[in-house]
């Protein structure tokens, strides 16, 4: 009888472990600036789609840690959610790793007027270019 007690002490906090681990994995991943319309169908832009707008625009750095200025574009590409937020930024082209990511930081808090198709926001891929000019 007292086997079966420690036996029981030691499996049931190891039963729940396993069980809150199985539960949090199952929870839907979150991801940065993720607004909830992940699922949303997203449009090319084209004829019968109004393209999105820039609202808010954030600038990215200039300099590298190196204190080099760059001269050149950063293309990005991204999906413009039906409620204006950007996701899914990435570098298509870029000029120096660090300031490619300074880019992509810098884009991920812009906001949009989102495009329209048949008078509804719709979610849209879209490529920016990011131009650095000598100053």
């Amino acid at each position: 009888m007292a086997q079966r007690r420690v036996f029981g002490r030691a499996f049931v906090p190891a039963l729940a472990c396993v069980l809150l681990v199985h539960a949090v994995a199952a929870l839907p991943a979150q991801t940065k600036g993720d607004d909830g319309d992940q699922g949303e169908k997203v449009y090319d832009l084209g004829p019968d789609v109004v393209p999105p707008r820039v609202i808010k625009q954030v600038s990215p750095h200039r300099s590298t840690s190196r204190g080099v200025r760059v001269v050149g574009t950063v293309t990005v590409a991204l999906v413009v959610s039906s409620k204006g937020m950007p996701r899914d930024v990435r570098v298509v082209k870029g000029l120096d790793k660090e300031v490619d990511q300074s880019t992509v930081e810098a884009v991920e808090q812009w906001r949009f007027a989102p495009a329209q198709k048949d008078g509804k926001s719709v979610a849209v891929k879209v490529s920016l270019e990011i131009a650095y000019h000598d100053m």
